[in-house]
């Protein structure tokens, strides 16, 4: 049995440059908990590429870890969903950026949210994945967390099983029942995530849902005990589908650095089945502006970050999913980007056709890209890029600043009316609009 214990109020450290909403002020409560219990590793014959996996127990060993947990102080407000993020650990150590993503679709809903420490080198450190400095210490560098540690990635599938379950029965509690339960993660989680939902969730049940965002072609390991996986080793080969016969939906949502960058989705891409969605998002990155805010700066890439609306993409998903989890309809199928020979096939503006859209593509001031200049930083890689178009093809395409605007409205209801942005956000992607570069191209 896996016992969830309170820390005292403290700094949790999960790294996030964009401020989520004010949690106070939208009558939610943080915590943050030690997860103690027992997990097991596992064990196959062999793994196919269809994702049918047959897992078998290999042993157990215990653990001790950090759980951030943001959920509604009123019992009245509390959707009954719960996401469980798999926090992600390609820095060296934990950062939650589906949370960024999905922050305010999780507090006007009224759902909870928990961040797991599932990862070796969350908790225990090591080296980061994504070239940035040096070594963490993980959670165990600091003195709050000297009783967590945690037996290697062999268990962390299971760790992440546990923590769920007994995040359940905590809020059960207060405030209320979970009645519906959602695993999420992104890139080297959304790796982990595909293990899961192939090997464990058949065995295990306890998801209602899966929300995979930016997995490479692979799939993670099942790992070693003691160690933590290498993500550099495993991260292309080979490619692996998740299991189309699950009986709980699973959202792909998957960015052009994802498809055709050094992650290589594209081996790996499927057809939508009855129980999985995928959605390719045209003229979106790894990891953009909206994730990284004013830290750009910081990684002082070759040219700047992608600027693309994945983020409204995003929420629309888990929406999507959680209806469908709850016995809904099932999430709306998207068309694939187009891609021949390796490379995406662009417009006249050179933003990647077919995908799912978004008015920053469909009225373009921008090309919006997964990749950057050849040669760039690994994490530089990863956040794409966003080019200006030469002004004489705005000129020519928008007379005006009320043609640009016309057609920015009528590319965000059209992304609303097929169910890749929310209803809800439509204010906050037309805020978005830029005709001060229509205007300055105006001037010529």
């Amino acid at each position: 049995m896996t016992t969830l214990t309170p820390l005292p109020p403290g700094e949790h450290g999960l790294l996030a440059a964009r401020p989520g909403p004010d949690l106070a002020a939208a009558g939610y409560v943080e915590s943050e908990l030690v997860a103690s219990g027992t997990a097991r590793s596992w064990s196959a014959a062999e793994l196919p590429q269809d994702g049918r996996w047959a897992l078998a127990e290999r042993d157990r060993a215990d653990f001790a870890t950090r759980v951030v947990l943001r959920a509604p102080a009123d019992p009245a407000t509390f959707s009954g969903t719960l996401l469980v993020e798999w926090l992600n650990v390609s820095s060296g150590t934990d950062a939650a950026p589906d949370w960024t993503y999905l922050a305010e679709e999780v507090v006007r809903r009224g759902h909870a949210w928990a961040g797991v420490s599932a990862q070796h080198i969350g908790v225990m450190g090591g080296v980061s994945a994504v070239g940035l400095g040096a070594p963490s210490a993980g959670l165990r560098g600091q003195e709050r967390y000297a009783a967590l540690h945690h037996p290697g990635d062999a268990y962390a599938y299971d760790v992440y099983t546990e923590v769920a379950g007994a995040l359940v029965d905590h809020l059960a509690g207060g405030p209320g029942p979970v009645t519906c339960l959602l695993a999420v993660g992104e890139s080297q989680s959304a790796y982990a995530l595909t293990t899961y939902a192939n090997g464990l969730q058949p065995l295990t049940g306890r998801f209602d849902g899966f929300l995979v965002h930016s997995r490479g072609g692979a799939a993670m390991p099942l790992g070693e005990p003691g160690a933590a996986v290498d993500i550099g080793v495993f991260r292309c080969d080979p490619p692996v589908r998740v299991r189309d016969d699950l009986d709980v939906p699973v959202v792909m949502v998957q960015t052009e650095t994802d498809l055709t960058g050094r992650l290589a989705y594209l081996p790996a891409r499927q057809p939508d089945a009855d129980r999985v969605r995928l959605w390719e998002v045209a003229g979106t990155a790894h990891a953009d502006k909206f994730q990284i805010g004013d830290f750009e700066q910081y990684l002082a890439c070759p040219r700047p970050v992608n600027r693309g609306q994945q983020a409204y993409v995003v929420r629309a998903a888990v929406r999507h999913l959680e209806a469908w989890a709850r016995g809904g309809p099932a999430a709306p199928a998207a068309e694939r980007l187009e891609v021949e020979d390796g490379r995406f096939v662009t417009d006249e503006v050179g933003n990647a056709r077919g995908g799912v859209r978004t008015p920053a593509v469909d009225a373009a001031l921008e090309v919006l890209s997964g990749d950057t200049e050849p040669g760039a930083p690994v994490i530089c890689e990863l956040f794409g890029s966003t080019l200006p178009v030469e002004p004489e093809r705005l000129a020519a395409a928008y007379p005006d600043v009320a043609a640009y605007l016309a057609a920015y409205e009528r590319a965000t209801d059209a992304a609303v009316a097929a169910g890749f942005v929310l209803a809800e956000d439509r204010d906050e992607v037309l805020a978005e609009a830029r005709p001060d570069l229509v205007e300055e191209a105006l001037r010529g």
